[in-house]
């Protein structure tokens, strides 16, 4: 078996040794895969054209080229390479798969210490490999040497949008440009700072919208929280722009407020503070109440009917004259309506569901509880003169020391037993 060195025509560089065996074109294959070129044509080291395999001999020098006349390597070796580019100051770099042309100089004059100045001041010093086009191979990131390369040619540092600043740096500090490394941990100080100041900036305009709601809120409480006399009732448009700038798991206080003849009707009114507030005449059918607190609030002749008052608070409250209808004050859950000393003179509460309601030493006189639930009630001391009761429920109720006075009982639901009152 022979062996063979092969050059690419015109270079004394960079030869493949290789072995020869079967045709001519068999050699040229071999040729071009060593080579990275498309080799055509053999000559010998004195420029004879090889057209046979067996003219050639164990351990020849020979120059392949693409069909190019033969370029002597010793004495045409300049003329060549300044065809080709390669002594000249345009140079191809490829970076991690892209190809970047720049000059020699670019990438030496503007930082003569770093690693590309000692890679391309003299020529194959670092021994730089080559692809098959003759570009510098460089196994780096190409979008982050690219801002790099820009500074080398102009001492700018330009980032495009999208190219993270963390990366360029770290390919500074790799090829050793020391001025560009100062530049960019500036720009990242500036751009955290920037993102910081953002982020604050954000915050503190939260901050300052919550203050402005708040403020707003005081002063609609302040202004609707004085005496009935100094200010007109409140409206439902006002109300319900009110409960819609108020989140639901804030506690709203109505405490005092006037909203004397309003329509509130079906709205939702859950947990709601309307302590000593004036809601005589007002229309709250259907409305939810449940759990509200009305102590001491001014309901009368209001209409409630179909309301739900689960769990509400209506201690002391005035209640003379008021419809509550089909009122519902059952809470599966257990916890009871207190109504405890209120003023229900005269109210209509026929078929309201009360069972456990505490109505004691409540004023229920000339009040209509007809077919009413009243299980479990408690009526101690309550006033129920002249109170219709026929129809109702009243089995375990607590009657003691009541007053029933011209009360009627007929057609109750189950038999009122002497013990459960004395009076």
């Amino acid at each position: 078996m022979r062996r063979v060195t092969l050059f690419v025509n015109g270079s004394p560089r960079n030869g493949k040794v290789v072995a020869v065996y079967g045709t001519l074109s068999d050699l040229l294959s071999v040729a071009s895969n060593k080579l990275g070129i498309k080799a055509t044509s053999v000559y010998n080291g004195k420029g004879g054209l090889i057209d046979d395999i067996a003219l050639i001999r164990d351990d020849d020098v020979l120059f392949v080229c693409e069909g190019e006349p033969f370029i002597d390597p010793q004495t045409d070796a300049r003329p060549h390479e300044e065809l080709t580019g390669s002594h000249t100051d345009w140079l191809t770099l490829n970076v991690g798969g892209r190809y970047f042309t720049t000059t020699r100089s670019t990438l030496v004059n503007k930082e003569p210490d770093s690693m590309l100045a000692h890679m391309f001041k003299d020529k194959d010093a670092w021994g730089n490999k080559q692809d098959h086009r003759g570009a510098f191979l460089i196994d780096r990131s190409p979008e982050y040497f690219e801002p790099i390369l820009n500074y080398l040619r102009h001492g700018q540092l330009i980032v495009n949008d999208g190219i993270n600043l963390l990366g360029v740096l770290e390919e500074a500090r790799f090829f050793g440009i020391d001025s560009l490394i100062e530049h960019l941990e500036i720009a990242i100080k500036v751009s955290c700072l920037l993102l910081y100041m953002n982020v604050h900036l954000l915050f503190f305009q939260a901050i300052y919208n919550l203050v402005l709601s708040v403020l707003a809120l005081k002063q609609f409480s302040q202004q609707n929280s004085q005496p009935a006399e100094d200010h007109s009732p409140i409206s439902r448009k006002e109300f319900v722009r009110f409960l819609l700038a108020t989140p639901t798991k804030s506690e709203l206080r109505c405490q005092g407020l006037n909203f004397s003849g309003a329509d509130l009707s079906r709205l939702d009114l859950r947990y709601i503070n309307f302590k000593m507030a004036n809601l005589s005449r007002c229309n709250l059918a259907h409305a939810n109440l449940c759990c509200a607190n009305l102590e001491r609030a001014d309901l009368s002749g209001s209409v409630l009917d179909c309301a739900n008052l689960q769990g509400v608070k209506m201690l002391c409250s005035n209640a003379e004259g008021a419809s509550l209808k089909g009122c519902n004050f059952e809470d599966p859950s257990g916890l009871k309506a207190n109504l405890e000393g209120a003023n229900l003179k005269g109210v209509d509460m026929e078929g309201s569901q009360m069972t456990g309601i505490n109505l004691r030493v409540a004023t229920l006189k000339n009040a209509k509880l007809k077919n009413c639930n009243l299980r479990g009630a408690t009526l101690a001391g309550t006033d129920l003169e002249n109170c219709d009761l026929s129809g109702c429920d009243l089995q375990e109720a607590n009657l003691r020391g009541s007053n029933v006075k011209g009360a009627i009982f007929e057609e109750m639901l189950t038999p009122l037993h002497m013990s459960q009152s004395v009076r």
